[in-house]
């Protein structure tokens, strides 16, 4: 497996498939610019050995083709900031005009394309995958990964393409995901502690099924706790509940039993009268009263939970406690974002709200490494083999 720490890319014009699905406002402006940082590495990587970086990404869903609001030029003007100079834009990923400017491309220079989704054999049409993939890879001697978060996706630019060149890698990003969700996941130091929550079990059951196997203790929280206190017979007023899970919850709170996992749920609440920031909340054990629902975890669970993190050697967090998005309801989850950095364990957080709530508590620097994957970081850590990774390192 080729490393790209080890590779000398010289001469070399290198296609990166980067993640650069950021958020834009109405301006076209990019608000959020993580993702371009976090490609930063690798691109200069490139640069520094004498190379040149040909980019591709995705940005949001076009439905029928090109449309103008989804145009990668709208991420131009933040990624040579960036650089610290101008960086090349071609208006089509495949075609005539795009093997001139990669033709055109002189070392130390980047040309980005446009975005991939504008054809449907990018990611929908499987048939036409194979020689969509071929013309991104035509002109060029290098293929990298290195978006993680398109990863568990076998799309054009993320898994296909690396069949069409000599010289396939990960990036500097998705390697280190691969190391931190990976390796430190599969032999983490203990003990070791999972804090899950979020909304629905549903979409974290594969993932609790393989913790189960891992970890010491496991923290719930957020809306799929609710989902485990009826299946432990408790009142759960109009909380948010997935009635088919609770014969599965139930299961689950038996598995962890038997495996001897410490598996905590909330034992106070904020319930509110409303799903408002401005709802009547009343704290309450762990019978939510009718007419309210639950939407945070209580005062008294961040103590516990923050206790039992302070143990800790390892911590993956995917999940908020609460509605942290509502002030009101916001304490459970920043509480937990604080035990995490003041605790001394590797720290790795997983999953777009935890992510979310990580960079607005200001306590990002503090964390170990932050996914940058919300879906694949899931599949990853339910132990599936992810396309975009088998790719470039088998």
């Amino acid at each position: 497996m080729t490393k790209i720490s080890n590779y000398n890319f010289n001469g070399k014009k290198t296609i990166v498939r980067v993640d650069f699905n950021v958020p834009l406002n109405d301006k076209f402006e990019v608000t959020d610019n993580t993702r371009i940082i976090g490609a930063m590495p690798t691109i200069k990587k490139i640069l520094a050995d004498g190379g040149s970086a040909i980019l591709m990404s995705h940005l949001g869903r076009p439905k029928d083709g090109p449309e103008e609001k989804f145009s990668l030029k709208h991420i131009m003007p933040e990624l040579s900031k960036q650089l610290g100079f101008e960086a090349k834009f071609v208006d089509d990923c495949i075609g005539d005009k795009v093997m001139q400017a990669k033709a055109d491309l002189k070392a130390g220079e980047v040309l980005v394309l446009e975005n991939l989704r504008f054809y449907k054999a990018e990611n929908k049409d499987k048939e036409a995958m194979p020689e969509f993939a071929k013309k991104l890879a035509a002109g060029t001697d290098v293929y990298v990964n290195d978006a993680f978060g398109t990863a568990h996706r076998a799309h054009a630019s993320t898994a296909i393409i690396a069949e069409y060149v000599n010289v396939k890698m990960a990036g500097l990003l998705l390697e280190k995901e691969i190391k931190f969700l990976g390796d430190t996941v599969a032999n983490p130091e203990k003990p070791f502690i999972a804090i899950v929550g979020g909304a629905k079990v549903s979409g974290k059951l594969e993932v609790l099924k393989s913790l189960l196997e891992k970890v010491d203790t496991i923290l719930i929280g957020g809306g799929m706790a609710y989902t485990f206190y009826k299946a432990q017979g408790h009142a759960i007023g109009n909380s948010l509940v997935e009635e088919e899970l609770v014969d599965t919850a139930k299961q689950i709170l038996k598995d962890a039993e038997a495996k001897g996992v410490k598996f905590l749920l909330p034992i106070d609440n904020l319930a509110a009268d409303k799903f408002d920031n401005d709802a009547s909340i009343e704290t309450v054990g762990v019978e939510i009263p009718e007419g309210r629902m639950a939407l945070d975890i209580g005062p008294e669970t961040t103590i516990l939970y923050s206790t039992e993190i302070a143990t800790a050697k390892t911590v993956i967090w995917n999940g908020p406690m609460g509605c942290f998005e509502m002030p009101n309801f916001s304490h459970g989850t920043f509480g937990i974002c604080k035990a995490v950095a003041e605790s001394d364990a590797i720290s790795i957080i997983g999953g777009g709200d935890s992510v979310a709530a990580v960079n607005q508590s200001g306590l990002a620097d503090k964390m170990s490494h932050i996914s940058t994957g919300g879906g694949a970081s899931l599949e990853f850590l339910e132990g599936k083999i992810l396309p975009g990774i088998k790719a470039v390192t088998e």
